[in-house]
Order: C-alpha cells, then sequence, then structure tokens
C-alpha cells in the first residue's frame, strides 16, 4: 500500500513540474533582393540575393520552469544563419546569437553565457529603424550588434526603469590569445550598462561600454570606449527619435571607419527619424545618421527609408533604400554584413534597395 501511495504521488509530483515547465521553438526567416552600386574596387553595381534585411534571420529555443516562490529558471539558445545560402553567422557559432541559462524573479534577471550587449538592446529601442542589418544604425557602428562571450549579466525592471549590467571575463572567443588568457585577465574583457526610462509617450535611455580588444602579442591593452544617449516620442500613429553616441580607442585600439593614426580614434555619431504608422497595414520609416571623425574630414553621412506591409501576424512585406554620402577618405557603404565601412571606394557615394519577405514562426 506504502509503495503505491508513494508511486501515485510521484505521478502527481512530476505532472505538476510539467505543468510549470515550457520550451518554445521560434525563428526568423528574412530574405529579399538587393541591388547596390559603386561597389569597392572597380566601382561595379550588383544584384544579389540577401538574408536578414531588416531582421537577422534565426532559430531559437528558449524555455522557462517555475521553481516556486517567484523564483523561475530560464534559458535561450539562438542560432543566426544566411537564409540565402544555409550558413552559421556570428562566427559560424552554432548558437551565435545567444546562448545563456539562468534564474528570475521579481528582483532581477540573473544569466551566464553569451549575452547580447546592453548596446544592442539601447539599438532596438533607439534606432528608428531598429536595428536592421541593412540601412540601419549598425552600418555606422558595428558596436551596436555587440555580443559578449563568457559573461554575466543582470536585467532588473523597476516601474518605468530598466537596469542591465553586463560583466565578461573574454567577449570574443574566436580572437586567438585575446579571451580569457591565464594570467592576462584584461584580455577580452567587458564591462557594460544601460538605464532607461519608459514614461508613457515618451521614453529615454543611456548606456556605456568598454571592452579591451588587445592580445597577447598585439597591444594588450587596447580598449574601446562607447557611450550614447537617445529618447523617443510617441505623437499619435508616429514615433520621433533621436541619438547621439560617443566612442573612443586607446592604447593601439582602431575605431571602425576611423583613419589611421592613434589621434584620430575618435568619433562622435548623431541619428534623428521617424516612424509612422499609415494604415492598419502599412508602415514607414526613414533616418539619417552623421558621424564626425576625429582630427579628420571624413565624415559620412547614411540617409535611409524603409515600407513595410504586414499581411499577417507573422508575415510581411518590405521595400527598403539607403543612401551613404562620404567625405575625404570615408568609404561607407551598404553592406550585405552588419557594418558599412569599406564596402565603397574611398570619396565615393554609395545607393542600395531592397524588396523582400519576412516570416516570423
Amino acid at each position: 500500500m506504502n509503495r503505491k501511495i508513494l508511486a501515485a504521488a510521484s505521478m502527481l509530483v512530476a505532472g505538476s513540474a510539467a505543468a510549470q515547465t515550457s520550451v518554445t521553438l521560434y525563428g526568423i526567416a528574412d530574405v529579399g533582393i538587393e541591388y547596390a552600386n559603386h561597389q569597392v574596387g572597380g566601382g561595379n553595381s550588383v544584384v544579389r540575393v540577401s538574408s536578414g534585411n531588416l531582421a537577422g534571420s534565426r532559430w531559437g529555443l528558449r524555455g522557462t520552469e517555475d521553481l516556486g516562490r517567484g523564483l523561475k529558471a530560464l534559458f535561450s539558445l539562438e542560432s543566426g544563419f544566411d537564409i540565402d545560402t544555409g550558413k552559421s553567422g556570428q562566427g559560424n557559432r552554432l548558437f551565435g546569437r545567444q546562448a545563456f541559462v539562468g534564474l528570475q524573479h521579481q528582483y532581477g534577471t540573473l544569466t551566464l553565457g553569451r549575452h547580447i550587449a546592453p548596446f544592442y538592446e539601447f539599438g532596438v529601442i533607439y534606432d528608428p529603424m531598429i536595428i536592421a542589418p541593412k540601412y540601419g544604425l549598425l552600418t555606422q557602428d558595428i558596436g551596436f550588434v555587440g555580443r559578449a562571450d563568457n559573461s554575466v549579466k543582470y536585467t532588473g525592471n523597476f516601474g518605468g526603469w530598466t537596469a542591465v549590467a553586463l560583466y565578461s571575463t573574454g567577449a570574443d572567443s574566436n580572437v586567438a590569445g585575446g579571451s580569457e588568457v591565464p594570467g592576462n585577465s584584461k584580455l577580452g574583457r567587458e564591462y557594460s550598462g544601460r538605464i532607461s526610462y519608459d514614461g508613457g509617450p515618451f521614453s529615454v535611455g543611456v548606456v556605456y561600454d568598454e571592452t579591451n580588444v588587445g592580445t597577447v602579442t598585439s597591444n594588450p591593452d587596447a580598449k574601446l570606449r562607447r557611450a550614447s544617449v537617445a529618447g523617443l516620442y510617441v505623437i499619435g500613429n508616429a514615433r520621433a527619435y533621436v541619438g547621439y553616441r560617443w566612442a573612443r580607442g586607446y592604447d593601439g585600439a582602431t575605431l571602425q571607419g576611423a583613419q589611421t593614426g592613434n589621434g584620430n580614434q575618435g568619433s562622435n555619431l548623431y541619428w534623428a527619424g521617424l516612424q509612422y504608422q499609415l494604415t492598419s497595414a502599412l508602415s514607414m520609416a526613414a533616418a539619417a545618421y552623421y558621424q564626425d571623425f576625429k582630427n579628420t574630414g571624413s565624415d559620412p553621412w547614411l540617409f535611409s527609408a524603409l515600407l513595410d506591409y504586414t499581411l499577417s501576424k507573422r508575415t510581411d512585406l518590405y521595400a527598403a533604400v539607403g543612401y551613404t554620402k562620404n567625405k575625404g577618405n570615408s568609404s561607407l557603404g551598404l553592406s550585405a554584413g552588419a557594418s558599412g565601412f569599406g564596402n565603397t571606394n574611398p570619396g565615393t557615394n554609395q545607393f542600395g534597395a531592397t524588396v523582400g519577405i519576412r516570416h516570423k514562426f
């Protein structure tokens, strides 16, 4: 009799635990056809199939388990890929977009693994193009899609306030001699934080990041520092955006797009834009981004615009255009990847247009 009671109790407990555990498979498939002129080298035009134009193509698993008394365990495994070739993204990592496990409570969430950096989250909120891989803020600064290996991350929500802190012992494990090197704890070290406030029609936020980018054999003290402040305001069907990002490279670190020379490794990036819901199915966005590099006249502009038509909750069609205006030796182009610099010849302007389809599952 006792064995029967214990067996029934075990089945009851197992059933209760299963009911409080969830695992979700999700993803995005985004692909389009792009035209871009003035390609690097001969200056020719190109037409290509391009993956991840509004959002990086991905698939992932995420889940939670209720541990009782307001405590939950959670995990996320997210893999990026190019839908036009089937190749893995983010340095050929299996779960390159993010991979972490941790605990969640009313006082916040603490996780360990590979994380999206606070700068990335900041850009998603305050970039009018929502960090679209094509023709958005990350074209001017790849730091807005930063991720960190070997990291610990805390996120807390308190009323309208959100606070995020991240620390990594080796932000990029693909860098040889630049991540978690015994006796050289500063190599690959990253720490970052973000605070934002959402007060109904307006939101404002600040973010800071410092990352050591040196290696054992090359500029071990090299580091990049970034800070940004931005805001948005909602007026009816419109959302207006404005932002500023400061960046500097120290001790041999080079800032993407800056001209050669230690005295040139700094820039100020400004942007403004608008989103507008034209109808229940049709929306538009437009933005301008300007980067002023230190001690140089090579300061590029990026202009972008987007139309998005929703076919259903999961599927939409889009058309986007981008134009870069370069001065001096600036080479900002419209890349197929996560950065625009070096994708056109120095001093050459570039125009691009993409039409595509995105499906979420």
